[in-house]
Formats: structure tokens, C-alpha cells, sequence
């Protein structure tokens, strides 16, 4: 493989936070899956070695470093320890940064410093029962009341929707004369009409709690909303690259590892008198995968390197999004195939890893919507030729 590039500070961190899963999050892995959701006190456990948001100022508690790679890291480790069912990254990284980036100083004040903590712990309420991809298609609304904002509707498949305490929804705020017009508000746990479904049964990633979400004339408070109150469907758009981003970064981090379990068992178990790993077969397969994961790691890196130095496009997210989630899926299911009657039984890693695996094409964005970005500026009139690009 490749080398990577990470700095000092990052392999002692990478060091610290392998510590930190190995004592605190992967012993309890096996049971969060059995009561389908994570212990709050992850969160806390993670905030109090500070290893749940790094990039917020000191002033909020954070390290105040954004270098993704600090992410990435965490995405690379928790999924060593098949621990992606504890969505911290979600937290931390693809809901924490509305704050940073569209809340007011008295919002920053009030919530980051619980969120770095893990005291608050957050989500985002975008999807509906009849609008996924579709952000344009939601039916939530927010009404203007003078001193606050009276919001209605209903979400679905809201991740962290049980464990959540501070939950970001979209809502239209003027959906006769402008259906673009969207707001985005902070409902905090407790408040008047805001009320949870059940925690959803999904095929796969058991211990993350998902839920349904529904909000009848909650009244939110104007310093509840962030940034200019028609302008959220703008906000979600500058969102999406990072979302895109650190879905890839999973992706192929999972990948990676449902390889080295693969490749483990293929050598250890035999077949007519020889491993599987001496078939020509076995070889060919786990050289295909082999090259396609590392191509895309390395796309990856590239990914994360641009959005360091504020240059990963949407169109770049989204490629990378699509090909990591695609070369996941062909993993766990040659994974499955080359574990035999094995790879069917939850006891085997590979087998949860193909059912958590299956959502990975859908959410943040599903492969058809990624292929309609993708086209998109491949028939604009800003597309480069491979010559021009520097």
C-alpha cells in the first residue's frame, strides 16, 4: 500500500484512541447490539479523554485543530473493533459543525462545550417518510409567530434519534411563495410537541439507534434557530461535501477491514486438502479487491487532503462517496462468498459486516443521486479536460 500521511501528534493520537476502543467501546459492542442502542456513557467516556470533537476552540473545550485527518483516524480505529454502530462521527463531525459554522456566539456558548463532552449529544432531522435524497420534497414546517417560531411534521430514520438531547430540523419557513425557503432549528430534548416513535429494527447496524421524530406546534425559540431562517437549504448544500467525505472515509475503512478478515479465514481454512488461499480462484478475487480498495484509499487521502486546504468539491465528495460505498458492498459480499456457509452466521464478522455494509448506497445521499451530481458537471460548462486540470 501506498504510504499515508499523518503527523506525529495524529499517530500518538491514533495510539491513545486504539486505547481508549479497546477498554471502553469494543467490550460492550456485543451488548448495545443486543439492546439496540450505544450507552450514553460512550459519549461521555469519549468527551472526558477528549477524543469525541477535536476541531472546536479551547474556549469550547475542543483541541482546536480541523485537520480531518484527526477524524479520519477515528473512523479508521472504530471500525477496526467493529464498533460502527456507535455513530460518534455523526456527533461530532457531520452535525457538530452546523454550530461552528451557522450558529451565533450565545449558541456556540450554550451547546459546544456539552457536546465536546459528550453531555449533549446531537442529530440531524432532514429525511421525511415521503422526501429522502429529495431535500426540496420535505413537508415540515415553521411558522413565523413574532417571538418564535411554531414548527410541525414529522422526520424518519433519524440517526441518534433515541440518545439525542439537541436535534437540528429542517423545516420549510416559506413554503407558499418560496419552497426553497428552509430553516434550520434547534429542538432541545423536553421541549412542548416535540415527541420520539420507537427505535427502529434495521437490517443492520443494531446498536445505533434510529428513530422516528415528530413535532406538533413546537414552539421554538428565535435564538433556537441558526443563521438567516431561509437560508437552511443553503446551509445543508455546504454540509453535504463533509457528509459525503466522512461517509468515504468509513466506507473504505470498513472495507480494509472486512479484507484482513477474509483473508485471515481464507488462509486458515481448507478445502480438498489445501487452504482456500492456494485456489486460484480465492487469489484472483482478493487481488481484485485488494487493488480497489487501495486505488480508493488513496482518492480518499486525496479527498481529505482537499478538504484541508478548502478545495473538495461537491462533485469530488460525491465520487468519493459512491466508488468507497460500491467497492464496500463487492467486499462483504466476496467476503460472504469466500467464508462459505460461515459468512451467513452472525458469530463471523463478515456476516454483520455485510448487513451493516447495505445502507451504506442509501443514506447520505443514495448512488443514483451521487451519479446525478457526478453527471451533472460532467456536462456543465465548467468541465475540464484531463489536460487542463492543474
Amino acid at each position: 500500500m501506498l504510504p499515508r500521511h499523518f503527523t506525529e501528534d495524529q499517530i500518538m493520537f491514533r495510539d491513545a484512541y486504539r486505547k481508549f476502543l479497546d477498554k471502553e467501546i469494543a467490550p460492550n459492542v456485543e451488548r448495545w447490539r443486543e439492546q439496540g442502542i450505544v450507552d450514553r456513557e460512550a459519549y461521555t467516556k469519549a468527551g472526558e479523554q477528549g477524543f469525541l470533537m477535536i476541531w472546536p476552540e479551547e474556549k469550547y473545550g475542543g483541541m482546536g485543530d480541523e485537520d480531518f485527518r484527526f477524524e479520519q483516524i477515528i473512523m479508521e480505529e472504530t471500525a477496526n473493533v467493529y464498533a460502527g454502530d456507535w455513530t460518534n462521527t455523526l456527533h461530532s463531525r457531520l452535525v457538530g459543525p452546523y454550530l461552528s459554522r451557522f450558529g451565533n456566539e450565545e449558541q456556540k456558548q450554550r451547546f459546544l462545550p456539552k457536546c465536546v463532552t459528550g453531555e449533549c449529544i446531537l442529530a440531524v432531522a432532514m429525511t421525511e417518510p415521503d422526501a429522502g435524497s429529495d431535500l426540496a420534497g420535505m413537508r415540515a414546517t415553521a411558522k413565523d409567530m413574532g417571538d418564535y417560531w411554531l414548527l410541525n411534521g414529522a422526520k424518519t430514520y433519524i440517526s441518534n434519534g433515541i440518545n439525542a438531547d439537541l436535534v437540528i430540523v429542517a423545516a420549510k419557513t416559506d413554503p407558499e411563495n418560496n419552497p426553497h425557503a428552509v430553516g434550520l432549528f434547534l429542538v432541545e430534548r423536553g421541549m412542548e410537541g416535540f415527541e420520539r416513535g420507537r427505535n427502529l429494527k434495521k437490517m443492520g447496524m443494531k446498536a445505533q439507534d434510529t428513530a422516528e421524530m415528530f413535532f406538533t406546534d413546537v414552539k421554538v425559540p428565535k435564538n433556537n434557530v441558526l443563521g438567516d431562517p431561509h437560508k437552511g437549504f443553503i446551509y445543508l448544500m455546504q454540509g453535504l461535501a463533509e457528509e459525503r467525505l466522512i461517509g468515504a472515509c468509513g466506507f473504505i475503512s470498513t472495507a480494509q477491514k472486512a479484507f484482513e478478515v477474509t483473508r485471515e479465514f481464507v488462509m486458515e481454512r481448507k478445502a480438498f486438502g489445501k487452504p482456500l488461499s492456494g485456489f486460484q480462484n480465492t487469489q484472483f478475487k482478493l487481488a481484485d479487491l485488494r487493488t480497489e480498495i487501495d486505488v480508493a484509499q488513496a482518492y480518499v487521502d486525496a479527498c481529505v487532503a482537499a478538504y484541508n486546504d478548502g478545495k473538495l468539491t461537491a462533485e469530488d465528495a460525491a465520487k468519493a462517496k459512491l466508488y468507497t460505498s460500491e467497492v464496500l458492498g463487492r467486499m462483504v459480499d466476496e467476503g460472504v462468498q469466500l467464508h462459505g456457509g460461515a459468512g451467513y452466521m452472525d458469530e463471523y464478522p463478515i456476516s454483520r459486516m455485510y448487513t451493516d455494509a447495505r445502507i451504506t448506497r442509501i443514506f447520505a445521499g443514495t448512488s443514483e443521486i451521487m451519479k446525478l451530481i457526478i453527471s451533472r458537471e460532467i456536462f456543465s460548462e465548467s468541465f475540464l479536460t484531463y489536460i487542463d486540470r492543474n
